[in-house]
């Protein structure tokens, strides 16, 4: 019988957000990982300062060197307004405001295409208070549709993520956006499934979304999470069931990155990306399924 693919682990940047960039790279091609969700902030590869080409062409030859695949990510908090965590948004009233985020997003599509990365990952933002959904709909469509422009020309997938809370919060508000789009193909505007969120709040378990939403999964996130509740949580802390859902990325035969997303655990983020990495292979990542056990980090107290 043939093995099954293994799938190609990364873990996210904005986990290790005390180490610096070339460390955090070290660290993950040392332990055994595929790749890296890198998610561009001002400690890491900062979208902003200057000399952006040179310092994307030396993280794409360190990246080259220890041969790590890269998704660019862009849920850095403070990048842009260091008042207003995740502002501006696609979905301000002011339209400069709008312009500031698509602006990065296409920044970040040109960092992406530099590196040779497999996806560009973004998300809607959440409304202003008193917005009407109809309007809502139409700032994320009209601020979109000029990084799907420079995407398209880089041969790269957008992919957005549904994030609770936000405008696009579930796989019925991804497909309401393709809607509104046009229906773009899924090489153009994709989906990032972050698995915790599915348990957080689709009606229906992660792995059954995995399947659902196959034709359009470009870039995948990965942690633990409970019913309900927003929070991401090591594995084996919270409430999902990961060799099936693995087994149903390897089913659908998805070769993007599924990178570990734990955002508020920098401060044991090396301990926490060796535990998740063995974790994610006893829980089947590599191919085979065997317990896996859980993923908390070895002591240590956030600061």
């Amino acid at each position: 019988m043939t093995a099954a693919t293994p799938l190609r682990l990364a873990y996210g940047t904005n986990g290790l957000t005390d180490l610096r960039l070339t460390d955090a790279l070290a660290l993950l091609a040392d332990l055994g990982y595929d790749g890296v969700s890198l998610t561009l902030d001002h400690m890491h590869l900062d979208p902003l300062a200057p000399d952006l080409a040179a310092r994307t062409a030396e993280v794409g030859r360190r990246t080259a060197e220890l041969g790590l695949a890269v998704a660019v990510e862009t849920g850095a908090r403070y990048v842009l307004d260091p008042r207003r965590k995740h502002g501006p948004t696609l979905l301000d009233p002011d339209p400069e405001s709008r312009a500031v985020r698509t602006d990065l997003l296409r920044t970040a599509v040109r960092v992406a295409a530099d590196l040779g990365a497999t996806a560009v990952h973004c998300f809607s933002g959440t409304p202003p208070d008193g917005t009407p959904e109809d309007l809502a709909w139409k700032r994320l469509t009209e601020a979109l549709t000029p990084v799907l422009d420079i995407a398209g020309d880089a041969g790269l997938p957008l992919a957005i993520e549904p994030e609770p809370g936000h405008l696009l919060s579930d796989l019925a508000g991804f497909h309401y956006l393709r809607a509104a789009l046009g229906g773009p193909d899924p090489e153009l505007l994709g989906l990032t499934l972050d698995i915790g969120h599915c348990q957080c709040l689709e009606p229906d378990p992660p792995a059954v979304c995995v399947r659902a939403a196959a034709p359009w999964i470009r870039h995948v996130q990965i942690e633990d999470m409970r019913r309900g509740v927003h929070e991401h949580l090591p594995f084996g802390t919270g409430e999902i069931d990961f060799p099936p859902v693995l087994a149903a990325l390897r089913d659908v035969g998805y070769a993007g990155l599924v990178g570990v997303e734990l955002p508020r655990h920098s401060h044991a983020g090396p301990q926490l990306a060796a535990s998740s990495l063995d974790f994610l292979r006893a829980a089947g990542a590599g191919g085979e399924s065997t317990p896996p056990r859980a993923a908390g980090p070895a002591g240590g107290g956030s600061w």
